[in-house]
């Protein structure tokens, strides 16, 4: 029986995780869990899977947990705040932490989880978009896994399995194209929150559905690839496949083409990293090519989705850049999704940012650069948004 943490608990990928392990409690049982704020969810995960330590987030929530299961017996180690988060991610006997915190706050509890020995089921892109500099150099150094439990990087990992050192030539992600894949381009000064929160495929996360949207989900995992896999950027494309039934392809020297294909399912890569290099047998439902008949793709329009050459020209800069990229990204979706700019201001204060930092950026940045570089451009992406409406109030 495999020991598991999860952080993210509470999200989309904490509650996947946790329906595979009530689906195989032979094979899986919970160690630690750590959630944001979502005290009345995380107290019925405590009641269900009895962890040995939970964490809080929010500080605030602390007490509304204690409460919630204070007639459990044994109780739990609670603990709340940042710090709790990296004492949950290292604590204990714990194989594999899976790693479901969205944005920059996953970086600091899966390094600790790797300083802890531990094997990281990465579903949190921003670790390795923000922080590969630094993590990989300690996944080398504890002799780790870092194993990719989200749809795009475990497709791709799993078409590696068997092939030669020097045998991949180019990776292949697919992206839905988001909620504006069919929209003219020049309709998307109009849009709004609700309408950018339209998936046509399928229910996510209110900020990766944004990112969706502007397609910086697929440039983000560009520079993920990267890093995980080596290839230089020059080799791994995006491409549009509304099916979304492709969860993305390899090409190897000899030009021939792998791809894993099934149903858009979480489960199913989070299931791989954490039974990896076994296949668990599943009762769920099957992929039938026939009934979806027709698979398509198209080149994505960078008109339409400048986020994709940000994405590429930070990553290929390097550095601290990408963690620029990112925390640029999460502040101006967050004012999106809070209606203080329109969609379209999304890529220009993450341009504004970016171009800003270039001059100051470092080739071998320390844990401590990039949390600055996160910082910093979180700060200049709300200075920019105050100064353009601002001008905008006054010009009006």
């Amino acid at each position: 029986m495999k020991a598991i943490t999860l952080l993210g608990s509470t999200g989309s990928i904490g509650t996947q995780t946790l329906d595979i392990v009530a689906e195989y409690p032979d094979q899986f049982r919970i160690v630690g869990l750590a959630a944001r704020r979502n005290v009345e969810l995380l107290a019925q995960q405590v009641r269900q899977f009895r962890p040995e330590i939970v964490a809080v987030c929010d500080p605030d929530q602390l007490p509304a947990l204690k409460e919630a299961i204070a007639d459990l017996t044994p109780q739990p180690i609670l603990v709340a705040g940042e710090a709790g988060v990296v004492e949950v991610a290292r604590y204990g006997d714990a194989e594999a932490v899976v790693t479901g915190i969205v944005g920059c706050a996953g970086l600091l509890p899966t390094i600790a989880a790797i300083e802890a020995g531990k094997d990281i089921a990465l579903a949190n892109k921003e670790t390795l978009i923000a922080g590969g500099p630094v993590v990989l150099p300690l996944v080398q150094k504890h002799g780790v896994k870092l194993l990719p439990a989200d749809s795009e990087h475990s497709a791709i990992f799993q078409c590696l399995q068997g092939v030669p050192e020097g045998g991949l030539r180019r990776i292949l992600l697919t992206a839905s194209g988001g909620a504006f894949r069919d929209l003219p381009v020049e309709k998307l000064a109009e849009v709004t929150v609700a309408d950018a929160l339209k998936h046509p495929n399928w229910s996510m996360g209110r900020k990766i559905t944004i990112d969706s949207a502007t397609l910086m989900n697929k440039g983000l995992e560009v520079i993920e690839a990267h890093f995980l896999f080596g290839l230089d950027y020059d080799h791994i494309e995006i491409v549009i496949h509304p099916q979304s039934i492709i969860h993305s392809l390899i090409e190897l020297q000899d030009t021939s083409i792998l791809a894993q294909l099934g149903l858009p399912d979480m489960r199913l890569p989070i299931l791989y990293a954490l039974s990896y290099p076994d296949r668990i047998p599943t009762t769920w439902e099957k992929l039938d090519l026939v009934k979806v008949g027709t698979l398509t793709f198209r080149e994505p329009d960078h008109q339409k989705y400048p986020c994709m050459r940000l994405a590429y020209a930070a990553g290929r800069a390097g550095g601290a850049l990408p963690a620029v990229l990112n925390a640029a990204n999460e502040q101006a979706v967050e004012l999106f999704l809070n209606e203080k700019i329109r969609f379209l201001d999304i890529p220009r204060l993450i341009e504004t940012a970016c171009d800003r930092y270039h001059s100051r950026n470092l080739s071998n940045p320390t844990l401590d650069d990039i949390i600055e570089a996160d910082q910093w451009a979180r700060r200049e992406v709300l200075d920019a948004s105050n100064k353009l409406y601002s001008l905008s109030s006054v010009s009006g």
